[in-house]
């Protein structure tokens, strides 16, 4: 006596599979997903996604193909190379500092702090990402600049000039890096449990204390990282630099200026600086997988 044909058992073993939980899901997913193919990709999604793969990786492939790998220590141990590159790192890393001491105190004003007009003041904090950078040198130089609203009194009571200088670049790149920061460090304090902070008020400790001693120590992750986020927006600034410090060798020339100008009189240093500038960027990212790059 014959058993039951093979499709009889499979519808079977497909009706027992829907009683379970999960199982019509389970059917789904085995049978592909709906018109994908085995691999249960839709055709018309795979070819454009492969596209804006190649438009977004080609060009950096083509950059490291193209670099002077033989001459790259004599392209970045050159005297104007290495000015911009420790320029580049000293404004970055001193951007970072005013950034973190501004911009903390800020990310916590607005995470744990009722006032009118908080979402004005958030939209108006993350405004520079979305400004092109050029428009936020002109504003820092209508603001700061020597007829400037307040680098006026600036000159004329402290003899401080901003523009054109050093510190001028610390300050273009700090403007335009400390939104990362801000918006790192107050997701990060929006997620922490503000119960820690109360109970630490409780017991005595003020509300400066317990930012110090129990919401510090929360959101050094969150801190750090978005750290790292703002010395690598500060470290590869362009627009705000040249428009509000100008563009002088050892004063105010940083690593991406100096691949500008490069690039119309030496294409192998140009790429020898942006290599350096690509390989940053690439730790950058690297340092951060497990905060964002990682599915959950």
């Amino acid at each position: 006596m014959s058993g039951p044909s093979p499709s009889k058992a499979e519808g079977k073993a497909d009706a027992a599979a829907d009683t379970l939980p999960g199982g019509p899901r389970r059917r789904r997913a085995r049978t592909g997903g709906g018109g994908g193919g085995r691999s249960g990709v839709p055709l018309p999604l795979l070819v454009p996604a492969l596209i804006g793969l190649a438009f977004l990786t080609v060009p950096l492939v083509a950059l490291l193909v193209r670099a002077p790998w033989r001459s790259m220590p004599e392209q970045l141990t050159s005297a104007d190379v290495w000015q911009a590159l420790q320029l580049s790192l000293v404004c970055a890393t001193a951007a970072t500092a005013v950034s973190l001491v501004i911009g903390v105190p800020l990310a916590w004003l607005l995470a744990r702090v009722e006032f009118p007009g908080r979402g004005l003041v958030r939209a108006l904090v993350t405004l520079p990402l979305v400004l092109p950078p050029v428009v936020g040198g002109v504003a820092l130089l209508m603001a700061l600049g020597r007829n400037g609203i307040v680098g006026t009194w600036l000159d004329t009571w402290f003899g401080i000039t901003l523009p054109f200088t050093t510190a001028g670049v610390v300050v273009a790149e700090a403007f335009v890096a400390m939104p990362f920061l801000v918006i790192s460090v107050e997701g990060t304090l929006r997620a922490a449990d503000p119960r820690y902070e109360e109970a630490a008020t409780t017991l005595g400790a003020t509300r400066f204390t317990a930012f110090r001693r129990v919401t510090l120590p929360l959101i050094a992750p969150g801190i750090a990282a978005g750290a790292v986020l703002a010395w690598a927006r500060a470290l590869g600034e362009f627009g705000a630099t040249i428009t509000f410090a100008g563009n002088f060798p050892g004063r105010t020339q940083t690593m991406p200026l100096a691949v500008y100008l490069a690039l119309q009189s030496d294409p192998e240093a140009a790429i020898a600086l942006s290599v350096v500038l690509l390989a940053v960027s690439v730790a950058v990212l690297a340092g951060l997988r497990d905060r964002w790059m990682t599915a959950r």
